[in-house]
């Protein structure tokens, strides 16, 4: 079939509304027709050159999205047409050591996933333009009118759910959420930094609040973000992290903040570095946001404080959530009120205003933006 497909034809470039063949499903795959996709920072690193992997282009963009299947390949159990999906940019396979060890956002199948080409065959492509193959972002392509998928990135969810509130599970949400709730140590009683609170890292700021922590200290030089912050769970706000880390020891008898949050767009080592200098001994930075996967250089930290200190400097990927098991429980909180999605949506977008959606991002206009379909 043919379909439209957000595409990035050249590195540097812009996101170009394209028109592709697709492939129907086959077995273990299936078609979805998208219904919204958020616009993530981590689609725009694949547009400059150097901050991601050498990609194959054409390419076809986004992972943040929900649909309805509605094409099922053969001999692929358990799916049928009209089942409502929230895409996983995470493959889980079920079996491998990650998986078996309830790290599924570790999944040994993500390595795969940055060829564009179907999981088991790197040499196979779902989407072609002008006979030439189109590799799909994380084996997405969510910004597609239509897309076919590996079973193993989707996940099922109650179909009485809104589908634009829906796709932002898909990244944003976990991402954040699990960055706090999983990944920092963070307690009831504990005072939090969040560093950037674009569409990640609000999220942080939410749960944050959600486990009772007596202070969160959401910090954006973007005045709408730090007011954003405060309707959801931000106690105070600072435009830069040195003002965050003064609040942080005011609060705490000098010691600094006891986890903090990395979430900016693009990650420099200064970045990290700041965060490390703003918590107390023994206290978790969690580094979630990325920058280029070619940068120079290092962190800015001095290694005997750090070991003096006894820091922890922690990664996340995913916030390392459970697609399974993560995306329907943050979707149940949702709906019972307990996790804001409505007030995450700043401005919808067409298809064809996607570059248009990821100048506002980058302009810091939006907490997310979402690409709506008919």
């Amino acid at each position: 079939m043919k379909t439209r497909s957000a595409v990035l034809h050249t590195q540097p470039g812009r996101y170009e509304v394209t028109e592709v063949d697709l492939d129907g499903p086959r077995e273990g795959e299936l078609l979805v027709k998208m219904a919204a996709v958020g616009l993530c920072h981590t689609d725009d690193h694949d547009v400059p050159p150097g901050s991601a992997p050498p990609l194959r282009l054409p390419l076809a963009g986004g992972h943040e999205g929900a649909g309805v299947v509605v094409g099922v390949g053969p001999h692929t159990p358990g799916w049928a047409e009209g089942d409502h999906v929230v895409l996983s940019f995470v493959a889980v396979c079920g079996r491998c050591r990650m998986c078996s060890t309830g790290r599924q956002n570790l999944c040994d199948l993500g390595a795969r996933l940055f060829t564009g080409a179907r999981i088991e065959d790197p040499s196979s492509f779902r989407m072609s333009y002008q006979g030439r193959p189109v590799g799909q972002a994380y084996g997405l392509a969510a910004l597609s009118e239509h897309t076919v998928v590996d079973a193993r990135s989707a996940v099922k969810i109650d179909p009485d759910l809104p589908l634009d509130k829906a796709a932002l599970v898909a990244c944003g949400v976990p991402t954040g959420w699990g960055s706090v709730t999983k990944m920092s140590d963070a307690q009831s009683g504990d005072v939090v930094i969040v560093m950037g609170v674009g569409g990640i890292g609000i999220n942080s700021v939410q749960a944050a609040r959600a486990i009772g922590a007596r202070a969160v200290i959401a910090v954006d030089p973007v005045e709408f973000k730090r007011e954003t912050a405060k309707q959801l769970g931000a106690t105070h706000t600072a435009e830069t992290m040195a003002e965050a880390t003064e609040l942080a020891r005011s609060m705490t008898n000098g010691q600094g903040a006891d986890a903090a949050v990395v979430a900016v767009g693009v990650v420099t080592g200064d970045h990290i570095a700041e965060a490390v200098a703003s918590i107390r001994k023994a206290g978790t930075v969690v580094l979630t946001g990325t920058g280029s996967m070619r940068q120079a250089g290092g962190i800015p930290i001095n290694g005997t404080m750090f070991t003096v200190f006894q820091k922890r400097l922690q990664g996340a990927l995913f916030g390392g959530c459970n697609p399974r098991w993560d995306v329907p429980n943050l979707l149940a909180q949702y709906v019972a009120g307990t996790l804001k999605l409505d007030e995450l949506i700043t401005r919808t977008y067409s298809l064809e205003q996607v570059a248009e959606g990821f100048d506002d991002m980058k302009a810091g206009r939006n907490i997310r933006g979402v690409v709506l379909f008919d």
